[in-house]
């Protein structure tokens, strides 16, 4: 079976499949020698090179997704011209693949922001046809009436098109600065604000709670990170339209060891001086001599048993008590 270059090399962690399809675009990538155009389809099985660099397409590893509370004063990028700090310096080294932000949060918002190692999961995450739930908590300052809310639920026209919440809702406040909830069902540069702006209302603080089903929480500080669990992560895949990922059966420890190829535990021997829970092997294990029962009728009648009598000498060598 083949499937699209860009595909491939996206569920591999290279960066989202749109990233790698510009790659493809500036003739950066090529495959048996010839460069690639964004029709290209792979078995697994060609010499790939990135920038002349020779690419070697290692076994997937398990996806795996960062939830992190991203800081005001952070970049989502990877690299800053003027030094400043960014979510990629915050994150675990990767021995395959990179890490992929789930669309950007800019310098002055915090929150949640995912980052995964699945290309192919990032991409369908962001992509605007998953209509994936974001939801903001957003402090603004000016008069906020009931008409401008009811303009921002039905729509209102920015310089890239109509953009509307799908929600809304009063989460307190007091005087010109009040607290609301507003929920977008995509992730357009900026949106929350201009929409905000586009009534004459400023923007003063600007949180992402929630990303589709996974929500920020209170537990996760500022500048902290947490990697979902398989159940979260499943979640997510079934919110882009993913298929799960297939899990490898449990073999159990006993079946194992049974399996061909498995050394057998060999048997213990018994020791002469064992007690009677330790069960060795009954053919490796001599019965000793039978032990004296006289005196035991003087036992029963409550008196102490007399001393046992002298083994009787035999001619020849004497015998050893056991």
């Amino acid at each position: 079976m083949t499937e699209r270059l860009q595909k491939v090399l996206a569920r591999a962690g290279l960066g989202s499949r749109r990233e790698i399809e510009d790659w493809i675009r500036a003739g950066r990538i090529a495959v048996d020698g010839v460069v690639a155009e964004l029709g290209t389809q792979i078995s697994g099985n060609e010499s790939i090179h990135i920038d002349g660099k020779p690419l070697t397409l290692a076994p997937a590893e398990p996806t795996r997704v960062i939830a992190y509370h991203k800081p005001v004063g952070e970049l989502t990028t990877r690299q800053d011209p003027e030094g400043r700090p960014t979510v990629f310096d915050q994150l675990p080294r990767l021995q395959q693949g990179r890490w992929i932000a789930v669309g950007r949060l800019d310098f002055n918002t915090s929150g949640l922001l995912l980052l995964t190692t699945d290309g192919e999961l990032a991409n369908r995450l962001m992509h605007p046809s998953s209509q994936l739930e974001r939801e903001y908590a957003v402090r603004v300052f000016g008069e906020v009436d009931g008409l401008i809310l009811e303009r921002l639920l039905e729509g209102v026209e920015l310089d890239d098109g109509p953009a509307r919440f799908l929600a809304l809702r009063d989460a307190g406040g007091s005087g010109s600065n009040r607290w609301y909830h507003v929920v977008l069902g995509e992730g357009r540069n900026r949106e929350v604000r201009r929409l905000w702006e586009s009534q004459g209302v400023q923007v003063s603080r600007l949180i992402r709670v929630r990303y589709g089903p996974i929500e920020l929480g209170r537990r996760l500080p500022a500048g902290t990170r947490r990697e979902l669990g398989a159940d979260e992560v499943a979640a997510l895949r079934a919110a882009a339209g993913l298929p799960p990922v297939p899990k490898a059966p449990r073999v159990p420890p006993r079946a194992q060891a049974k399996g061909r190829g498995q050394p057998q535990a060999e048997p213990r021997a018994r020791s002469r001086n064992a007690g009677p829970h330790q069960r060795g092997n009954a053919r490796e294990a001599k019965p000793g001599p039978r032990k004296s029962v006289r005196g035991s009728a003087a036992g029963a009648t409550g008196k102490p048993a007399g001393k046992a009598a002298p083994p009787r000498r035999t001619r020849g060598k004497p015998s050893r008590r056991p």
